[in-house]
């Protein structure tokens, strides 16, 4: 009942192939067009060059518009036009930014293949998919190897476009042509990439659509991070630190299918939501969202390391006016670990002097004077257990020493920092602040006494049972979700139902639970996330081993 961090699901239907043999028996015979879609990320060479001598290739990437057009078609909101870190979401399709298609001929004696990003909106017979998750595309441009769309080779990508450009563009393009989709390629190991019919693939999601799953963690190091990660859930051990846990943030966070005879294809989990979304999301919450599922978890992890940022969230008017997204990103905090002392930062003293603040905000960031946050923002004991809301506008971060489970609005790119210790990166530059951003969004209503009454909340119990209660631990009124927590003795079994609203939870203490719908059962180790889609219906949660447990439950009001 250890943590697991490579979950999978078998296919519903047929099985993972494996190996470049396995590509090239399933490839159409020669007079057809295949169309090879996929994301910039992918060595689209080293695929080509796998395919039968006398192939013909035909690469999308050159018919994109000029770079010059790429970037005037997809250009910032004016407040962000030159800014370094932010930019606007992008609108529209990937074939905004394609003028006219390339010809596809047809050549009775030979197969043609149209690849590259947009290769499904030409003319073809067979279309399949070739993927990277999205953590490659990151660590390659941040290495300084990776491309934007439409951008000239030699040229290095920027995180900037490849976060708020590029991921939009293609996620939409992709979910979009997935129904057409006839083979999933997953290349994650070049010298064996896995294979999944499209048939296969759709009738996995629908029935995962249906049924509690885990998608694939992934832990992140920063120059603050810390150690929990790799000494409690033995993730990373090699790395400088397990700073960021990726549980479950739909836009990154995929979905292991295969067996650990086959191997696995990792299928986004966002494809997974578009292509069910009212069995995933649950009827009024696909109304207001549409195929973004909207909460995500993750964990801070600042064991042996760091403290945060002081940071805030961007209000919803510019969120949606500056950064493209329609709903904002409010945030909570779980405290999972901490020692006594240990502090979480949230909201502004009643005394803060907001001129002074912005002031020595500047100073810090252009002339590198440090300044005392906790004169302008509280300073809060850090509680295992704990709930911290933060609401969108609210100055926060966590302090060293503590891990934090994010239970939060999904949007999760928009850390608009007031003050970062200092801190230099590991090419010893000072990270970057935003405190003309952070002031503009900066919330000065949530100040003193009555900020703790309200985003420091004593758990109420809603619901009892047999061993068991369940509590409301965190709700505002304008914060869309709210955060419950089943707490249960050793073998205790406490009933839930989603009444056709998602629900996500997380053993935040004990060893494990088993949850079990109508159609199965899947066992949630300590620290783990699960999504029980809406149409999951009824569902139990049973303590398992000798201790009690702890379950946080997130859902849309």
């Amino acid at each position: 009942m250890s943590y697991e961090p490579e979950p999978s699901y078998p296919p519903a239907s047929g099985s993972v192939r494996r190996g470049w043999e396995a590509v090239r028996e399933a490839l159409p015979l020669p007079g057809t067009v295949l169309a090879i879609d996929g994301p910039m990320i992918l060595d689209w060479a080293a695929l080509m060059s796998a395919l039968p001598p006398g192939t013909l290739t035909i690469d999308m990437r050159t018919a994109t518009v000029s770079w010059d057009q790429v970037r005037k078609r997809t250009a910032s909101a004016e407040r962000l036009a030159g800014d370094p870190d932010f930019a606007t979401l992008a609108a529209g399709d990937l074939v905004d930014l394609i003028d006219e298609l390339p010809p596809t001929p047809r050549d009775p004696d030979r197969l043609t293949v149209v690849y590259g990003p947009g290769a499904a909106l030409t003319g073809h017979d067979q279309l399949w998919y070739a993927d990277l998750p999205k953590r490659y595309a990151e660590h390659a441009t941040a290495d300084g190897a990776g491309r934007n769309i439409g951008q000239p080779s030699g040229e290095p990508g920027t995180m900037q476009r490849l976060f708020y450009i590029d991921w939009a563009l293609l996620d939409r393009h992709r979910d979009a042509i997935a129904p057409g989709i006839g083979q999933w390629l997953d290349l994650q190991d070049p010298a064996e990439p896995r294979l999944l019919t499209g048939a296969g693939l759709r009738a996995t999601l629908a029935w995962l659509s249906q049924s509690p799953l885990r998608t694939r963690p992934t832990f992140n190091t920063t120059s603050w991070g810390g150690h929990w990660g790799q000494e409690q859930l033995g993730m990373n051990p090699q790395a400088r630190n397990t700073a960021l846990g990726y549980e479950l943030i739909a836009p990154e966070s995929g979905i292991l299918i295969g067996t650990r005879a086959t191997g696995c294809v990792e299928i986004p989990f966002q494809l997974l939501v578009a292509a069910h979304p009212q069995a995933v999301l649950g009827p009024a919450v696909q109304r207001r969202f549409g195929s973004s599922f909207p909460i995500r978890f993750d964990y801070l992890d600042t064991y042996g390391g760091g403290s945060l940022s002081v940071h805030v969230h961007p209000r919803a008017d510019t969120m949606w006016e500056v950064f493209g997204w329609s709903y904002p990103q409010h945030e909570t905090y779980y405290v999972m670990v901490a020692a006594p002392g240990n502090i979480i930062h949230l909201g502004l003293r009643e005394d803060a002097d907001i001129p002074t603040f912005e002031r020595q905000a500047h100073a810090a960031h252009d002339h590198g004077e440090p300044f005392d946050i906790g004169r302008f923002v509280q300073q809060h004991p850090a509680e295992p257990h704990q709930l911290f809301l933060v609401p969108a506008g609210t100055p926060h971060g966590s302090g060293q020493g503590n891990v934090v489970l994010e239970i939060s609005a999904t949007p999760y790119l928009y850390s608009l920092r007031f003050y970062d210790w200092l801190r230099r990166d590991a090419d010893g530059h000072q990270r970057p602040v935003h405190v003309g951003h952070a002031f503009d969004n900066l919330d000065t209503s949530r100040t003193g006494g009555p900020l703790r009454d309200a985003l420091i909340q004593k758990p109420r119990t809603v619901t009892t049972g047999a061993g068991w209660h369940e509590d409301l631990i965190g709700a505002l009124p304008e914060m869309f979700f709210q955060v419950h927590r089943i707490e249960l003795t050793a073998g205790a079994t406490a009933h839930q139902d989603t009444t056709d609203r998602f629900h996500v939870l997380n053993v935040v203490a004990g060893q494990a639970v088993r949850v079990r719908t109508e159609r199965d059962e899947h066992l949630l180790s300590y620290a783990e996330t699960m999504v029980i889609p809406a149409s999951a219906g009824p569902y139990t949660v049973t303590a398992l081993g000798s201790q009690p447990a702890r379950v946080v439950k997130a859902f849309v009001r």
